[in-house]
């Protein structure tokens, strides 16, 4: 099982261009960051966390995609991950080029966790319909696919329409980046992962492997080899227990959370995390 760490990349945390650089030294196998375009200061959504306050860092959240080019310029084997990205509030065709440029000037190296999201408001403020975000999602998802992997490609949909176009630069990896879709576990989550995604970003090990077992089935029911698919638990607070627990299930990466904080407060939990958990 491979490690990897996260860390909420805001204007008064530690630069993650340096962090990027920092946990490649120390062998970590990925770095994600996650994406809020904006945080509308209503709070008819309640924080995800469960607290009574939605957290700082998430209104002064730094662009992911960016952030992930200037890291790629500064390393050369750690994977780069969105944790997670919002592609229901991009346009699809901007969005796929942008995404297809990172993973050729990273050589490959773009790892694409994305979500549903959570904060409604956020989403009412790019013309989302809250109830049929998952639909929007899907259909972005397989719009992109098309103009990554297809010379001519044209896609007509509820929410995505565009004529026979081409595309370029393509991704270096095909027919797209490793995609993981983050969530709940449930059936139409395991049938998105099976129809167009390469892994899971599960939050929590709480009925993990009943999930797994699953979401095998919806990925064989697709005729797709369960095996080569990425489980990746995002933004663990580790133990060798908890890791431990992880490897019996047989998961590819755990993503440690870092806190979003100085560099003087992050590089040492980053220290401690490699002297206890990459062996």
């Amino acid at each position: 099982m491979r490690i990897g760490v996260t860390m909420f990349a805001t204007d008064l945390a530690m630069s993650p261009v340096e962090l990027a650089r920092e946990a490649e030294a120390r062998g970590f196998e990925s770095l994600y960051v996650p994406e809020h375009t904006h945080i509308p200061i209503s709070r008819r959504t309640p924080p995800p966390t469960g607290d009574s306050e939605l957290a700082e860092e998430y209104r002064r959240c730094l662009d992911p995609y960016i952030v992930l080019a200037a890291a790629a310029a500064v390393t050369d084997r750690i994977r780069l991950g969105t944790g997670i990205a919002l592609v229901a509030q991009h346009d699809p065709i901007t969005l796929a080029k942008q995404l297809a440029t990172l993973d050729r000037l990273s050589d490959g190296r773009l790892v694409l966790g994305i979500g549903y999201g959570w904060n409604h408001e956020e989403m009412e403020n790019h013309g989302i319909d809250v109830k049929r975000r998952r639909a929007r999602v899907r259909e972005v998802m397989l719009a992109m696919e098309l103009l990554w992997s297809q010379d001519v490609a044209e896609f007509h949909g509820e929410f995505v329409d565009f004529e026979p176009s081409w595309q370029w630069p393509k991704p270096v990896q095909r027919p797209r980046p490793r995609v993981l879709v983050g969530g709940a576990p449930g059936p139409k989550l395991f049938e998105h992962i099976a129809e167009y995604a390469d892994g899971w970003l599960p939050i929590g090990g709480a009925g993990m492997a009943a999930a797994l077992a699953e979401l095998r089935q919806a990925v064989e029911a697709r005729g797709r080899d369960f095996e080569k698919m990425h489980i990746v638990p995002m933004g663990i607070q580790p133990s060798n227990e908890k890791l431990d627990y992880y490897r019996s299930l047989g998961v590819t990466e755990a993503v440690l959370r870092l806190p979003s904080a100085a560099r003087d407060v992050v590089l040492p939990v980053l220290d401690a995390f490699s002297r206890s958990y990459l062996g």
